[in-house]
């Protein structure tokens, strides 16, 4: 078990929503935040779609969204959805026949969009593909492609007006006995997004799916979404979430866990606490750091690890975490493991048998879980 833990002062209270199934994926109720990214291959392209895809589900993507455009698209869907590790989610603007196509072919969900899906009768279509092929909807609300009635309306894009989007395109589906969806209402600005959201937050109990659309880059859309995402969720609101970054959408998973991580909502894989290095340093704590991510990087079991190059703040980081490595002097620094003291180690072994000690823990740690379950059963 994790030494983290979880302080009165640092619990959220999540929102209650209700609780729907994205395949075998719940969303909402008292389900853990589920993060999603998107695929950026030519859909077409069975082999090297569905390699993205399981890349994705390997870095903890619980869902994976796939632009469903044209024909050939819904159709390659249909064994990209079988051999998929993830639930899959049909991404449809404008043509509403191809949700009907993606429900035909095993979509877990479809996305649509308000803005551009079409009149009422084309969205009951679609709720009839989806009740007939078990696929929940997400409303996709975004603010650069608002219904042209509410922009009049509003004169610009809005929190009233992507709220308003939302709740009538809810009132479609409820009023065809379809309640199996989730809802979203992004920008690319964060205070439009969040205000968007909070005011959704309070007119509906469905599921929040949250995301600040078209972020950016790596760097900039990383920090972007970590403001707007992170806000958000501190206060309880958001049911699944999806980083949108102009870069690998394994990368987008990664951020997305790193965001729910931080706030303790979700807890994969070895988390890192390490000093921004400075003349203290005992060993290149850069170097070290970068070195470990990328070693540790199939580590699924929870688990805490601090690098820190000095005294000054490393023994009372190690004491904290499951493991930790703090700088010394001579060439060598201190192991601590569960938090005590436990032996000296010289800094050019310290990469490898650092990795060694998180894969004999995880494997410890899994063995535990594996027992807990099967005592429950």
């Amino acid at each position: 078990m994790s030494l983290n833990p979880i302080r009165p002062w640092r619990n959220i209270e999540r929102r209650k929503s209700r609780q729907i199934m994205v395949g075998k994926v719940p969303v909402g109720g008292d389900a853990p935040i589920s993060v999603q990214t998107m695929t950026n291959t030519n859909g077409h392209d069975v082999r090297a779609t569905l390699a993205q895809v399981i890349a994705c589900a390997d870095a903890g993507a619980d869902i994976v969204r796939i632009s469903a455009p044209d024909q050939e698209t819904t159709h390659a869907l249909r064994e990209i959805c079988r051999e998929s590790p993830v639930p899959i989610v049909a991404d449809i603007h404008f043509h509403y026949k191809r949700a009907i196509e993606a429900a035909e072919a095993g979509a877990a969900c479809l996305r649509i969009n308000p803005g551009n899906i079409g009149d009422e009768s084309r969205v009951r279509e679609v709720i009839k593909a989806a009740k007939d092929h078990g696929c929940s909807i997400r409303i996709g609300v975004n603010a650069g492609s608002l219904e042209r009635h509410l922009l009049e309306k509003y004169g610009e894009p809005c929190p009233d007006a992507m709220v308003e989007s939302g709740l009538d395109h809810i009132k479609i589906l409820q009023d065809n006995d379809f309640h199996e969806f989730k809802i979203s209402v992004k920008a690319s600005d964060v205070f439009l997004s969040a205000a968007a959201y909070q005011m959704l937050s309070e007119a509906t109990d469905a599921p929040i799916h949250l995301g600040i659309t078209e972020a950016g880059g790596f760097v900039g859309g990383t920090v972007k979404s970590a403001v707007g995402l992170g806000n958000l969720l501190w206060n309880g609101i958001g049911d699944t979430i999806r980083v949108s970054l102009s870069a690998d959408p394994v990368q987008e998973v990664k951020v997305g866990f790193e965001i729910l991580k931080s706030l303790g909502l979700r807890t994969r894989g070895v988390q890192i606490i390490s000093c921004p290095s400075c003349a203290r340093q005992g060993f290149d704590v850069i170097r070290t750091v970068e070195a470990l991510e990328q070693r540790l990087e199939h580590i699924k079991t929870p688990m805490s690890l601090s690098i820190i190059g000095c005294v000054v703040n490393g023994p009372g980081e190690a004491l904290m975490t499951d493991l930790g490595f703090t700088g010394g002097g001579a060439g060598s620094g201190m192991v601590y493991v569960a938090g005590k003291q436990s032996h000296k180690l010289s800094n050019d072994q310290m990469v490898d048998h650092i990795v060694q000690l998180v894969e004999e823990r995880a494997e410890v740690l899994d063995a535990e879980a594996r027992a807990a379950e099967a005592a429950a059963e």
